[in-house]
């Protein structure tokens, strides 16, 4: 749902407060006011997020509610970011986003959300906008569909391995993840 008929410049959509608990996410200027999110898919990128505790500092998990500048007229809300080094004292104490000028994730998760914009949105506007920003590894956790597609970036785009049932998760930026989809898409179920 887009909520401005005005287009925002990068830096008015950074100062934007219109005194609401609303999330947005910003395409080519305009405001999307994003859903709020399904009980299953929080649960999915909470326990994932669990699971890379075990072998990387809380520090460089970001978890719901952290920005990343995709394009300067893009804005990003991804479920999980894990990040490649410790962000500065500064970081966050108005707004948490990633700006341009800082270094990208190493990973950003995606937990699809019902509904044929959203998949549009997670597999093909996301995939080309986390490529250009040079994003490594991208994941898309697809409960409907029941599979998780990691795309890894060479030479600029992503290629892509998709993960159902007990196929274990082949992570290239972290091999020490051992989990097969059936575990992270069921996450909440038990």
């Amino acid at each position: 749902m887009t909520t401005a008929t005005k287009k925002l410049t990068l830096e008015e959509y950074l100062a934007y407060d219109d005194g609401t608990e609303a999330k947005y996410e910003l395409e080519d200027g305009e405001l999307v006011e994003m859903p709020p999110e399904t009980y299953r898919n929080k649960l999915i990128a909470f326990y994932l997020a669990s699971e890379f505790l075990k072998f990387i500092p809380f520090y460089l998990i970001c978890h719901k509610d952290t920005e990343i500048v995709v394009t300067n007229s893009r804005i990003r809300l991804p479920d999980l970011m894990i990040l490649r080094e410790k962000l500065p004292k500064e970081f966050g104490i108005r707004r948490a986003t990633f700006t341009q000028d800082m270094p990208s994730p190493a990973l950003v998760v995606e937990v699809v959300s019902p509904g044929k914009v959203n998949e549009d949105r997670d597999y093909r506007y996301k995939r080309s906008e986390y490529a250009t920003r040079g994003i490594p590894e991208y994941w898309i956790i697809d409960p409907g569909k029941e599979q998780i597609t990691v795309l890894r970036l060479v030479d600029g785009l992503y290629e892509e391995a998709v993960f159902q049932e007990s196929n274990y998760i082949a992570s290239p930026t972290f091999p020490e993840l051992q989990l097969t989809a059936r575990q992270v898409l069921s996450a909440g179920e038990e």
